[in-house]
């Protein structure tokens, strides 16, 4: 059985919105959805939370399902129809899915339909509008499964699939934020995609270059917290 490790060292982003989420909720349990489930799992000290999860059904992110201790239930197959009870979360942890995943705008809209008034969205994704993103996008899919394994650590499942809809940028999300009433009340960028060693780096730069800036390398990876309203108001999502 894989071991649990945590995504968020204390100090970190969602660390600090999280557990502002909790006090606020006067310390009841916090119920979170994981879409994304091959990526880790989010994990508080001292804070008790329940944990489900939905992906795509592919035999990759199953293996890792099957084997995470985390998640009280889970559900894998067509993201537009998962079984997900309205208003029944507290935190939608969001990893690493959107960029991979085709009707990303209609899969967000039912994940946002089960987080409750006032819910916190702990979004991680790689930005297509980045040079990482344009490579993961044009690369075809037969030479990323030859690279893949000299790229990450043993064990991480991929390489998943490179779609990169218009929604998995910083633009795209700003715009389906503002459409449905969601504030983003943090947003950083950082480098950690697995191309980014001697050589993934090297042709980062290179693909930058070639964009003449369009495409820069200054960062792969996309980190937001987005918060439903609590105010009745808002468009009902």
């Amino acid at each position: 059985m894989s071991e649990v490790r945590s995504v968020v060292p204390k100090g970190d982003l969602f660390d600090q919105r999280v557990r502002e989420q909790w006090a606020g909720q006067l310390g009841r349990r916090l119920d979170v959805l994981v879409a994304g489930c091959a990526h880790e799992p989010l994990v508080l000290e001292r804070i008790e939370t329940r944990a489900s999860g939905v992906d795509e059904d592919r035999p990759a992110i199953r293996r890792v399902v099957e084997e995470r201790a985390d998640l009280t239930t889970w559900a894998l197959g067509d993201l537009r129809s998962a079984p997900l009870p309205p208003r029944s979360f507290d935190v939608i942890q969001l990893s690493f899915l959107l960029e991979r995943i085709e009707h990303a705008e209609l899969v967000l809209d039912r994940l946002l339909q089960a987080l409750r008034p006032g819910g916190l969205v702990l979004l991680r994704m790689r930005d297509r509008d980045s040079a990482y993103g344009i490579l993961d996008r044009v690369i075809p899919a037969w030479a990323r499964r030859l690279v893949w394994r000299h790229l990450v650590a043993a064990g991480t499942p991929g390489p998943l699939p490179a779609v990169y809809e218009p929604l998995a940028s910083a633009g795209g999300m700003h715009a389906f934020c503002l459409t449905r009433g969601l504030l983003v009340m943090d947003e950083e960028t950082a480098t950690s995609g697995p191309a980014m060693g001697r050589i993934g780096s090297a042709a980062v730069g290179l693909a930058a270059k070639l964009s003449r800036g369009r495409y820069p390398a200054t960062h792969d990876e996309i980190t937001m917290v987005i918060r439903k309203p609590q105010y009745h108001f808002a468009r009902l999502i």
